[in-house]
């Protein structure tokens, strides 16, 4: 993003953005979705998604591709009838299963950011926290709190670890934010803690080799 006359450079090359393939009842949401593309713009950094053309997958892949940011999505065969009607912005690739899609989605990024969704954006946002829990991976991930959206979310995770189900320093393995600015700085700040020596260091490519394994059998029944 442009300081004076300098351009921040960051550290991500692209973000990956979970959202609802729907645009909520509120403005506010819709709103966000728009300003979080174009502070992706102004950072210069390049957009994955779930290649949706509706709801706030729509909204932001469009604001990123109208600011002259790659835009890459990334969507199941299945789904293309239901999230994609009229146009798509950028690149968009089919694969074969939901696994796939969030495989390929963490990938090809450097970071996730949710905004208000439904249970398929919460089940994306768990699982990258919980593969950062396990030491797969320790890119930044953030929640973009729309109007107290997460409000509850964030209650939960402080309960589970009043109760002694998530450590506290495990609490800081995601950080929140109420508008894109914000979020996308405190991103740039995060700083992962040093893993859990009893968990073991995965990497990327064993997801991807279970994977395979999985739908070859899958395909072979």
């Amino acid at each position: 993003m442009e300081e004076g006359n300098k351009v921040m450079k960051s550290r991500f090359r692209r973000v990956c953005v979970f959202c609802g393939s729907s645009s909520g009842k509120r403005n506010s949401y819709q709103t966000a979705a728009v300003e979080l593309g174009e502070e992706l713009v102004a950072r210069k950094v390049n957009l994955v998604y779930g290649g949706g053309s509706v709801g706030l997958m729509g909204l932001v892949s469009e604001a990123v591709h109208k600011g002259g940011g790659h835009v890459l999505g990334i969507i199941p065969t299945t789904l293309m009838g239901k999230e994609i009607t009229g146009e798509t912005f950028g690149e968009v690739r089919a694969v074969a299963s939901m696994h796939q899609r969030k495989a390929e989605m963490a990938r090809h990024s450097d970071a996730f950011i949710a905004l208000p969704g439904g249970y398929g954006t919460l089940e994306e946002l768990l699982e990258v926290i919980a593969w950062a829990q396990l030491g797969i991976h320790s890119k930044p991930v953030g929640l973009l709190n729309v109007d107290g959206y997460y409000n509850f979310l964030l209650a939960f995770i402080d309960k589970a670890v009043d109760d002694g189900f998530i450590q506290p320093l495990q609490r800081h393995l995601f950080v929140a934010a109420t508008n894109a600015k914000d979020l996308v700085q405190k991103l740039e700040e995060y700083v992962p803690a040093a893993p859990d020596a009893a968990v073991a260091k995965l990497r990327w490519e064993m997801e991807q080799v279970e994977y395979n394994s999985a739908l070859h059998a899958e395909i072979a029944r």
